[in-house]
């Protein structure tokens, strides 16, 4: 979202100009948890119904001593701005831009009963040597995988998990066209 990637870029050069910008991607990583794991937080928020007041009363108090002055401060204005609705979307486009910033590449792997550290370490050195920088990997479980696993990098994606090799067999099996259907 445009507005989100605007306000977050702004919040990231004042605090590279300020030299506090690790504390306020942790400040953002605890605005984009609340906003995550509470949907009903984030309605309240875009509700076109509840005046600005309140919503700048709410979030003063959900944040007010959890986040540095500065971030405070970037949340009031928000409220003022009425662009309250926009903090989730704000927060998550913070993280994205830190980690451009920083040069960190989130490499994203998604198995069945997830991975051992010998495996971790691995997927790490591999992407390590595709890309530079550091590597963020994030791991995640899927039991419709079956078995293997998928990795996601950036907009890149390696599937090499079992459910995906049978829908490949189905697909194969299906278009084979020396059988004939009597």
């Amino acid at each position: 979202m445009v507005v989100a990637t605007r306000y977050a870029k702004s919040l990231l050069d004042l605090a590279i100009e300020k030299g506090q910008l690790e504390a306020i991607y942790k400040d953002m990583l605890l605005v984009k948890s609340v906003c995550t794991t509470n949907k009903d937080f984030v309605s309240f928020l875009e509700s076109p119904v509840v005046k600005s007041d309140k919503k700048k009363a709410i979030l003063a108090e959900v944040f007010k001593g959890k986040v540095s002055d500065m971030t405070m401060s970037f949340i009031n204005i928000i409220a003022e701005k009425r662009r309250e609705g926009y903090v989730d979307d704000i927060a998550i486009a913070f993280d994205e831009q830190y980690k451009k910033h920083k040069n960190i590449l989130t490499a994203v792997i998604t198995s069945a009963n997830g991975i051992d550290a010998t495996t971790r370490s691995k997927v790490i050195e591999l992407v390590k040597a595709t890309a530079t920088g550091e590597v963020e990997l994030i791991e995640k479980t899927n039991k419709d995988l079956i078995g293997g696993f998928v990795i996601k990098i950036g907009d890149k994606q390696y599937d090499s998990s079992v459910s995906r090799k049978l829908n490949d067999l189905r697909k194969n099996f299906s278009e084979n066209p020396f059988v004939k259907e009597f």
